[in-house]
C-alpha cells in the first residue's frame, strides 16, 4: 500500500450517494419492538450507557439466562447510534443473534460475518510421521456473499450492525483494496451504460454477448446484466437518458424478477485484488524472500527443505504471473498488502474504524459487544497460537516461506488495542473481563491468596468489583430453578423416575455428563426403558445439533444427554428439569461458571428445577448453589412486591429441516433493508425426504430431519468395502461428514485419512 493513500478514505465509495443517507442523525438506529424494558433492564441499560458515554473503555453487563440480554444490547446500540460489532463464539449462536437483531432493527444494515468455509482442512505437516496434508476447502457462496455485503455496508452507510464470529479477527484485504476496487451503483445515478461496463471490466469481469455465468456481464441496449461470483442470482440494471432507473435481482434461468433494490455494491471478480504496480512489487518481494530462505537452508545443510521450498514457491510464482492467482495465495498476503514482517494483518475492525471516521468523525466511534464473553474472549486469544504452531512446522520443513506466518489472526493484545470500547455480556463474566474492568475504572485487581492454590470464586469477585451492570430480574417473572443435591448411588434409575414424571406433564429434560461414552450409554439405557432420548456431543456437527434441539422442543425427543454443549445459548422453554451427573468433580466442565450456565438452562420454565448428583459438596457446587438461591430469593421478593406471577416463556415451535441450508448461509432473517441488497431468495432444492434412524426407532411419523441427521454416527470398519450402488454412496456420504467433523476439531490426520478413503470408494463406484 502506497504511503500517500489513506486506507480509511471512503470518498470514492461515496461518490454519487445521496448525502442525507450518510448523515447519522438521519440514517440512525431505530429499535422496533412490541415490548418495553422490564425487570431491572432499564437500570442496567442506563448504567451501561453512562459508562460508555463517559469514555469507559471496558464495561461488563451481567445478565442471567432469560433476562433479555439481546434486548438490552439493542437498546444500548440504539442510544449510542454508532457502528457496532457483536462477537459470538460459534455460528449457531451468531445466527440466532443475527435473526433477532434483524427483527429489532428492520430499517438498518444488520449484517452477518462468519467463516465462509463449509469444510476447511488447512495445510499442515506432521514431522513425526513425515506426513504433509494439503489444503482442502469447500466455500459457501452464500456466506461469502454476506461477507461482501458486510463490507459494502461499512463503506457506504453509518448505521451498520454486524454479528460475527472469531473470523472477524482473521486477515482481509486492506481497506484500500475494498474501497477503491468496487463499483457502487444506485437508482437515480447519472451514468452511461458504457462507463459502468468499463468499471466492471477493470474489476476483472468478462464481457459476453450470449449466456451469462458468474463473473461475467452482458450489455444489451439500455439493459446491463451482471452476475457476481458470490451470488446465486444475477442483477439487471436498466438505464434511460438520465441514468439508472431500476436495479433488479433476477432468477438465474428464467430471468424473472426476484426482488427490486435501490443500490448495489459490486465487488471484484477475485477476492484478492491489488493494483498492477503493487502486484509486480509483491512478486519481486516473494522472489527476494525465497532467495534469502534458500540461502539459509543451504548453509544449514538442509537440501531437502530447500528443494521443497523452491519447487513449491516457483510453481506458485509461475501461476501468479500467468493467471494472477494460485491455490495458496493467502500465504503471500503480507507482500500483496505491503506489510512488513510482524505487522498485524488488516481485518474487519479496520472497516469499522473507516466507517466510524467517515460518518461519525473519529476512528474510535464504534462499539464491540462480546456475547457470552466468558467463552468468546478466551477463544479469540487462542486463535493466534494454534495458527502459529501449524505454520511453524510448515516453515521449518520447507513447505512455506516465513512470510506465511504473517497471514494470521490477530493476537490477543492486537485485538484489544484495536477496540476503543467493548461491552462484555455474560451470565458468568470471566476473570479476564473483570480484570479489564478493574483496569479501566482504576479499581484494585483481585489478588489471589498465595496460601490458596485455587482461583478466586466468581461470587467473591462480584461482591468486590464495582461498576458491573446487572440484570437478575427476568421480565417474565421467572425464577432461578430450585436445586436439589442427591447421592450418585442409583442415580440413573432415580433420573428415570424424574424423567417419567416430566414427560407425563409434556415437559423436557436435559442431562449433562462428563464423557462422550457415558452420554451415549445413558441415552441408550433411557431408550431401552421407553424414553425418547438422544445424546449430543462434539462429534455431532452444527446442523445435526440444531435439528436435535428442535426435535426436543417439538416433542420428537423428550431427553437430551450431553456434555458441555448444553451450557451457552440454548433457549428451550419446554425444559423443566436439568440433571447434572458428577457435579462434585471440579474441573472445566464442573467449575463454578459451568455449573451456573448449566443450571440456567432450567430457568425459562415456571417449574424449572435442577438435580445435582454428587458424593460431596464441592467448592464450585457450593458457590453456584448459593448464588442461585440468593437470586431466587431476590426474584421472589420482586414478584411479590409487583404482583407478578411467573409464566413459562412462550416461543413458536420450529419446523424440522426447513432452515438446514440457511443455518450455514445466514440468509434467513427479518430485515426489511440493510443486508437486503445482497441477499437473494432461498430456493429449497435439496432433497430432505429421508427419515432418520431416530424417527424410525420411535415411529414419530411427523416432521423431517434435515439431512439424515443421526444415521452418520455409526462408523463402519476401515476394511469394509461395499459392493457399490446405493450402499457405497451412503458410506461415502457418512465418511464425508466424519471428515468434516474431524477438520472442525483440527484433527487433520484423521481428516486426511478419511479423505483418502473417500477417494478410494469413489474410484470403486466409478469403475
Amino acid at each position: 500500500m502506497s504511503d500517500d493513500v489513506d486506507p480509511f478514505d471512503l470518498s470514492k465509495a461515496l461518490e454519487g450517494a445521496a448525502k442525507a443517507h450518510l448523515d447519522p442523525s438521519i440514517s440512525k438506529f431505530e429499535l422496533h419492538s412490541e415490548y418495553d424494558m422490564a425487570g431491572d433492564q432499564e437500570s442496567a441499560i442506563e448504567k451501561t450507557l453512562s459508562q460508555l458515554r463517559n469514555s469507559q473503555s471496558r464495561c461488563v453487563m451481567l445478565g442471567v439466562t432469560g433476562s433479555g440480554k439481546t434486548f438490552a444490547m439493542a437498546n444500548v446500540i440504539q442510544a449510542l447510534n454508532i457502528p457496532t460489532l457483536i462477537l459470538s463464539h460459534n455460528k449457531t449462536l451468531s445466527r440466532q443473534l443475527w435473526q433477532e437483531m434483524s427483527g429489532l432493527f428492520p430499517k438498518n444494515a444488520v449484517e452477518y460475518f462468519v467463516s465462509h468455509y463449509d469444510y476447511y482442512q488447512p495445510e499442515a505437516y506432521l514431522p513425526k510421521r513425515d506426513l504433509y496434508i494439503e489444503k482442502e476447502l469447500s466455500l459457501n457462496e452464500r456466506i461469502e456473499q454476506e461477507r461482501f455485503s458486510t463490507v459494502a455496508s461499512l463503506v457506504s452507510r453509518p448505521d451498520v450492525l454486524v454479528v460475527a464470529t472469531v473470523s472477524a479477527i482473521y486477515g482481509l484485504n486492506p481497506p484500500e483494496a475494498f474501497l477503491q476496487q468496487h463499483a457502487r451503483l444506485h437508482v437515480g445515478q447519472q451514468v452511461e451504460p458504457q462507463d459502468v461496463v468499463k468499471q466492471l471490466v477493470a474489476l476483472q469481469y468478462r464481457r459476453v454477448t450470449g449466456e451469462i455465468t458468474r463473473g461475467e456481464l452482458r450489455l444489451r441496449g439500455e439493459v446491463l446484466d451482471v452476475w457476481m461470483p458470490s451470488r446465486d442470482d444475477p442483477i439487471r440494471i436498466q438505464f434511460d437518458l438520465d441514468g439508472i432507473i431500476r436495479i433488479q435481482v433476477c432468477e438465474s434461468v428464467s430471468w424473472e424478477q426476484v426482488d427490486e433494490i435501490e443500490e448495489v455494491w459490486i465487488h471484484p471478480k477475485e477476492f484478492f485484488m491489488t493494483s498492477p504496480e503493487r502486484f509486480e512489487k509483491a512478486l519481486e518481494d516473494i522472489e527476494f524472500e525465497l532467495d534469502q530462505r534458500l540461502d539459509f537452508f543451504e548453509k544449514a545443510g538442509k537440501d531437502l527443505e530447500a528443494h521443497r521450498l523452491e519447487t513449491k514457491t516457483r510453481y506458485d510464482l509461475d501461476l501468479l504471473r500467468e493467471i494472477g492467482h494460485c491455490r495458496s495465495v493467502e500465504n503471500y498476503s503480507m507482500h500483496f498488502d505491503g506489510r512488513s514482517h510482524g505487522m498485524r494483518p488488516y481485518c474487519l475492525l479496520d472497516f469499522f474504524a473507516a466507517c466510524a471516521q467517515t460518518f461519525h468523525g473519529s476512528k474510535e466511534k464504534f462499539l464491540v459487544v462480546m456475547d457470552e464473553s466468558h467463552v468468546t474472549l478466551p477463544q479469540l486469544g487462542g486463535m493466534y497460537h494454534g495458527d502459529r504452531a501449524r505454520k511453524e512446522n510448515l516453515i521449518e520443513h520447507g513447505f512455506r516461506l516465513p512470510s506465511a506466518a504473517d497471514n494470521r489472526p490477530l493476537k490477543g493484545h492486537e485485538f484489544q488495542e484495536m477496540v476503543p470500547q467493548m461491552l462484555y455480556v455474560s451470565a458468568t463474566p470471566g476473570e479476564r473481563e473483570l480484570r479489564q474492568l478493574c483496569e479501566a475504572t482504576g479499581q484494585p485487581l483481585q489478588e489471589k491468596d498465595p496460601k490458596e492454590k485455587r482461583k478466586p470464586l466468581l461470587k467473591d469477585a462480584l461482591g468486590e468489583i464495582k461498576g458491573i451492570s446487572r440484570m437478575e430480574i427476568r421480565p417474565t417473572g421467572l425464577l432461578d430453578p430450585s436445586i436439589e443435591v442427591r447421592p450418585t448411588e442409583g442415580q440413573v434409575q432415580d433420573l428415570l423416575d424424574e424423567i417419567n414424571a416430566c414427560t407425563a406433564k409434556n415437559e423436557r429434560v436435559l442431562v449433562t455428563v462428563m464423557t462422550i461414552k457415558f452420554a451415549e450409554e445413558v441415552s441408550d439405557y433411557l431408550q431401552r426403558m421407553g424414553v425418547k432420548a438422544h445424546y449430543l456431543h462434539s462429534e455431532i456437527d452444527t446442523l445435526e445439533r440444531s435439528e436435535i434441539i428442535k426435535a426436543l422442543r417439538i416433542g420428537h425427543i423428550d431427553v437430551i444427554v450431553g456434555i458441555n454443549l448444553l451450557r451457552e445459548g440454548l433457549d428451550i422453554p419446554e425444559v423443566s428439569l436439568v440433571a447434572i451427573f458428577d457435579a462434585d468433580k471440579e474441573g472445566f466442565l464442573r467449575n463454578e461458571r459451568s455449573l451456573l450456565q448449566t443450571i440456567g438452562r432450567a430457568s425459562r420454565n415456571q417449574n424449572g428445577r435442577v438435580i445435582l448428583y454428587a458424593e460431596k459438596m464441592g467448592r464450585a457446587m457450593e458457590s453456584a448453589i448459593s448464588q442461585t438461591i440468593e437470586r431466587r430469593a431476590k426474584q421472589m421478593a420482586h414478584n411479590e412486591a409487583n404482583g407478578i406471577t411467573p409464566t413459562t416463556i412462550e416461543k413458536p415451535l420450529p419446523v424440522m429441516g426447513i432452515e438446514a441450508d440457511q443455518l450455514l448461509s445466514g440468509t434467513a432473517g427479518k430485515g426489511v433493508t440493510g443486508g437486503k441488497r445482497f441477499v437473494g431468495g432461498f430456493t429449497n432444492k435439496t432433497g430432505k425426504g429421508k427419515e432418520s434412524d431416530l424417527i424410525k426407532k420411535f415411529n414419530l411419523g411427523a416432521g423431517s430431519w434435515g439431512d439424515d441427521v443421526v444415521s452418520n454416527l455409526s462408523q463402519p470398519s476401515e476394511d469394509y468395502i461395499p459392493e457399490g450402488g446405493d450402499s457405497g454412496l451412503l458410506l461415502i456420504e457418512k465418511l464425508r461428514k466424519e471428515m468434516n467433523g474431524a477438520a472442525e476439531r483440527l484433527d487433520f490426520e484423521k481428516a486426511a485419512k478419511l479423505r483418502d478413503r473417500i477417494f478410494q470408494l469413489e474410484n470403486l463406484n466409478s469403475n
